[in-house]
């Protein structure tokens, strides 16, 4: 078997994104034409994973741009504008959407003079950017990591940060695949309600030949107080200027129960995951999901049908619960505001 590492691609004029809902079951590609085409893809989650909705949003003002009326430069840096609104509300936590959208946008404001074919060659030009940059900076935050895994490491993750949920290869599971033979085994968390971990990570996990085994989230702390776990390395969607981390619901668990039983707890993220405006995670908005998410596994219902559902996408990991975040410019260690703004400020 092999993994598609084409999460999203560009084709005579046509966004392909891997519908992820459907994995590993079937692999399907959905064709987006217009901005609407990306805005329904991200919300609904057939394209997830902080660096890859960035992408996607990148693309979707292109489509957007492509698809407008406006004909002068100015009208097209408004429409730009409008465009990148409508996509920055279609998930709320992860930075990287609103990143790569801010880039669009000054890619097209800096633009003084032009057609709008000009101005729809910038645009389709920075989005093929991102999204090789995104490899690239993957790549180089697997070689940052793969320093902190030591032979025979028995690894937990969380969720899905491999190459579906980037432009290709992965955050947390770039490490994890640049360790490659020195890992033991990767423990990899079901990730309720929407299986991100049973479905996407195990079967990228399989496909890259590295030894995994799933487990329920409620497993994990049992795991690390039998010895189990070396380490623990989950991915990021926002992460504030004093370190403070936004990942998929229940990374926070994870952390404290990592911090109990003395296992080093790592986020690895490139820096466009990093909000500096944000003084601390309190300030991250955690988006609420759809209660049918929790009601029903694989679509089919596990409960009341009208039964009350809290359901947030996210937590929040406080910084000191962090032994490093792993970036494409290297590790930063216990990580402060102190730490980060010289790096990215």
């Amino acid at each position: 078997m092999e993994v598609r590492r084409d999460t999203i691609r560009f084709i005579d004029g046509v966004v392909e994104i891997l519908d992820q809902r459907v994995l590993p079951g079937k692999v399907i590609y959905v064709k987006c034409r217009k901005a609407d085409d990306i805005f329904d893809a991200i919300s609904k989650m057939k394209i997830r994973g902080a660096p890859a909705i960035g992408i996607a949003g990148a693309f979707g003002v292109y489509l957007g741009a492509a698809a407008s009326k406006a004909s002068d430069l100015r009208g097209l840096k408004r429409e730009v504008k409008k465009i990148s609104s409508y996509l920055a509300s279609s998930r709320p936590t992860a930075r990287n959407l609103f990143w790569a959208l801010e880039r669009m946008e000054n890619t097209c404001l800096a633009l003084e003079a032009g057609s709008k074919k000009d101005v729809l060659g910038r645009l389709l030009a920075e989005s093929l950017k991102i999204l090789e940059e995104d490899k690239a900076i993957c790549r180089a935050i697997g070689e940052a990591g793969n320093v902190l895994i030591k032979k025979g490491a028995r690894i937990l993750t969380h969720c899905n940060a491999g190459s579906l949920a980037t432009g290709g290869y992965g955050t947390a599971l770039g490490v994890i695949a640049r360790a490659g033979k020195k890992i033991k085994m990767v423990y990899v968390d079901e990730t309720r309600p929407v299986l991100q971990g049973a479905r996407l990570t195990a079967w990228e996990l399989s496909a890259l030949g590295i030894p995994a085994t799933l487990i329920c989230d409620n497993a994990a702390a049992y795991l690390m107080s039998q010895g189990k776990i070396d380490a623990v390395i989950v991915g990021a969607d926002r992460i504030a200027a004093n370190g403070d981390t936004a990942n998929k619901i229940g990374t926070y668990s994870l952390a404290v129960a990592a911090k109990y039983h003395d296992i080093p707890f790592y986020i690895a993220a490139p820096a466009s995951t990093f909000d500096l405006s944000i003084p601390c995670g309190e300030h991250i908005p955690i988006e609420e999901r759809p209660g049918d998410e929790v009601r029903k596994v694989m679509g089919k219902s596990i409960t009341l049908k009208d039964m009350p559902v809290l359901n947030p996408a996210f937590d929040v990991t406080p910084r000191k619960l962090i032994t490093a975040i792993i970036t494409e410019f290297g590790v930063i260690e216990r990580p402060s505001a102190a730490k980060i703004k010289p790096r990215f400020g």
